[in-house]
């Protein structure tokens, strides 16, 4: 059995774990595969309380976020949490012996400092680290050891030979991906059909409202159609949207809630506004559909930005009206930047296969 261990502090950690375990499933249906929140099994409550925090830091507050990112990359900063740490070591043993994993895939970087001491008091079976941000690699990361790196390019790779790594451990496969990122594209839209822009918010409300109002131009001109796939934002975004979409012809928005179909929203539109995530600029890549970076959480994000901004790929917004504006460079002329940068999102920086190449190297580390 392979278990992949991830936790919801952010979306990169799930899209990576949901999406080995997925190509897992493809390439060995027989082989058992089980995929989980750690934290959140052994500790629900403060887990999702954490979270919470999490999400409203990095929203609302991301100078606080900034201090607690640089503090927890100070040496022996996990010690400060010893009694708590050695809990979920004792529940990280009772399910090592509960599943008996063959292999273990973390795709969030405090797993390795969990099983560290655990190696020195029992079998401990490998661990396959899959680092989900570019360049910007946080010390939790590669504070112990593991058996093997998974990174999602030659720049990241880089980082982790300048802190000592073992190149023999450190492997490049792409960000995992959904493996339906890999299927075959769909035929291209008449050449007539207006520009299809992709707006994925995460930032606060009133900013969200901002930018609307700046994209509405292009909307009620017929330039431009807007998607707009809300997710876990509906709720605390519904009046805002709501005032938006009765602003303008409803066959030129679309609001969407909760959706599986971001591999083919994604390569349906032709630009996408959002944050500097790992896995959605990632998920821009394997799509090879341009970004307009309207946000980036500091310090954690901040490597993934300056992957896409400096292989073309990307715009960098810092306002609103400046989002439009980027939204307008991307679409003029038939959207001729549009394509310009999608012609550099080309292997080696697009891997829309990665999570297939993550799950073979998993599969290369079973004992």
């Amino acid at each position: 059995m392979i278990w992949i261990l991830t936790a919801g502090f952010g979306d990169g950690h799930n899209t990576a774990a949901r999406s080995i375990e997925e190509a897992l499933r493809r390439l060995r249906p027989e082989l058992p595969v089980l995929c989980e929140d750690f934290f959140l099994r052994t500790q629900p409550r403060l887990t999702r309380v954490l979270q919470s925090a999490y999400q409203v830091a990095i929203t609302h507050t991301p100078w606080a976020w900034l201090w607690a990112f640089n503090q927890l990359a100070k040496p022996g900063a996990s010690d400060q949490a010893e009694s708590f740490n050695r809990h979920l070591r004792r529940a990280l043993a009772q399910q090592l012996d509960e599943h008996q994993p063959r292999l273990i895939v973390s795709t969030y970087p405090f797993f390795s400092t969990l099983l560290a001491p655990l190696r020195a008091e029992r079998p401990v079976p490998p661990l396959l680290t899959v680092i989900t941000d570019s360049v910007s690699v946080h010390p939790t990361w590669l504070n112990d050891p593991s058996d093997a790196y998974a990174v999602a390019d030659e720049e990241t790779r880089a980082v982790l030979l300048e802190r000592g790594i073992d190149p023999a451990r450190i492997f490049v496969t792409g960000f995992p991906v959904s493996p339906d990122f890999a299927a075959a594209l769909e035929p291209p839209r008449p050449a007539d059909d207006p520009a299809r822009l992709l707006y994925l918010p995460s930032t606060p409300g009133r900013h969200v409202a901002a930018t609307l109002r700046a994209l509405r131009p292009l909307v009620l001109e017929g330039r431009a159609r807007l998607t707009l796939p809300a997710g876990k934002h509906l709720r605390r975004l519904y009046h805002p949207l709501r005032a938006f979409a009765d602003s303008v012809p409803p066959e030129r928005f679309e609001i969407i809630g909760w959706t599986r179909e971001m591999p083919r929203l994604l390569r349906t539109h032709d630009a996408v506004i959002c944050k500097a995530g790992g896995a959605i600029l990632h998920e821009v890549l394997a799509a090879r559909t341009p970004a307009i970076i309207d946000y980036v959480v500091p310090g954690q994000e901040e490597g993934n930005a300056d992957m896409l901004l400096s292989h073309h790929c990307a715009l960098r917004s810092h306002s609103p009206s400046e989002t439009a504006e980027c939204a307008e460079k991307m679409i003029a002329e038939s959207c001729r930047l549009a394509r310009e940068m999608q012609g550099r999102m080309i292997p080696p920086l697009s891997v829309p296969d990665a999570a297939f190449a993550t799950a073979r190297l998993a599969l290369q580390h079973l004992v």
